[in-house]
């Protein structure tokens, strides 16, 4: 880590408290001028540092920039993770991906202002505007059979879920089987990707994907999701200026606490109970067609449990279908 990266951990760390440079040296055991370089490197890239004689150096409670720094001061868990900020990017999951390949270890997280190519499931446009959302993806390297995919998208839905009712307050219900929705319009969407070993059977490693519409962007959505997306907070909440890195470390948090035990799936139950499906009529689409069914259940495997407009039942995984709500 550079002085310069330390000094900003250290800064936020103390947000708000005036630090002395002596001070600051002697933390980081540098000279003062280092010290001093690495505060003006740090205004010139947009961080309200005052600086006062006698008193030292404060980083302002009304900065808001995302930064590795800034999530990692609110992560409490022990996971060791190495968190990598951007101000922009095609797709976080194409960055991460890429640290895959190149044999990264299990707990790379890629975050950015916004993406340029971010996407969603069967390839639809993720929209992902800067400074609105939150833009994230994972690295994991979980020891499980392909067959047992589903508990990541899964466990991760509930983590963004209950990070959504821990800060908002607002009840979040699921979609299956990877969008979260908040008064039956969709705030978050979840992508999970893997490699395979096809010999063994066994997960080589898994980019999971997480965006949330944090607020709602200045111009609106955009014209081919407006009707059906909304944000967690709107204009008039009073929020803290780092409310995304809160935000990012609470979904981070919530998704190791189930992660690192998943084998015992004690998310399974919260994720059927907050199902927004459950005895509605839906639309069913594959590369088929599209059929139409009622929704009975969600089964211990995730799958969505049917019944046909011909009676018959049919329990569907996620990777075979989009299913679409009736108004």
């Amino acid at each position: 880590m550079s002085i310069k990266d330390k000094t900003l951990e250290f800064l936020e760390k103390n947000r708000g408290r005036y630090i002395s440079g002596a001070e600051l040296a002697k933390e980081l055991d540098v000279s003062r001028n280092a010290i001093w370089k690495s505060i003006k490197s740090l205004q010139s890239e947009g961080y309200n540092i005052s600086a006062v004689t006698n008193k030292g150096y404060s980083l302002s409670e009304d900065t808001d920039i995302l930064s590795a720094q800034s999530v990692s001061k609110y992560i409490k868990s022990s996971n060791d993770f190495k968190i990598k900020v951007y101000k922009t990017i095609g797709s976080t999951n194409d960055k991460v991906k890429e640290l895959a390949l190149d044999g990264k270890e299990e707990g790379y997280i890629v975050i950015s202002e916004e993406q340029t190519k971010g996407k969603g499931r069967f390839g639809r446009k993720f929209h992902s505007p800067k400074n609105t959302g939150i833009y994230m993806s994972i690295l994991l390297r979980p020891r499980l059979m392909a067959q047992d995919s589903y508990l990541i998208t899964t466990s991760a839905a509930v983590a963004v879920a209950e990070a959504i009712e821990s800060i908002s307050n607002k009840e979040a219900k699921i979609k299956w089987v990877n969008d979260i929705y908040l008064d039956d319009k969709k705030v978050s969407g979840i992508l999970t990707e893997a490699a395979l070993d096809f010999e063994s059977g066994l997960i080589q490693y898994v980019v999971l994907g997480i965006g949330v519409n944090l607020k709602s962007p200045n111009e609106g959505f955009h014209e081919d999701i407006k009707n059906i997306a909304t944000s967690v907070f709107n204009e008039e909440d009073n929020l803290p200026k780092d409310i995304r890195s809160l935000f990012i470390a609470e979904i981070i948090e919530n998704f190791f606490s189930y992660y690192n035990s998943i084998d015992q799936k004690r998310f399974i139950d919260e994720y059927k109970r907050r199902s927004i499906l459950i005895n509605r009529e839906v639309n069913i689409e594959s590369n088929k067609g599209s059929v139409k069914a009622k929704v009975l259940e969600i089964d211990d495997l995730c799958r969505l449990r049917v019944q046909l407009e011909d009676g018959s039942i049919k329990e569907l995984s996620s990777g075979e279908v989009s299913v679409r709500m009736k108004e």
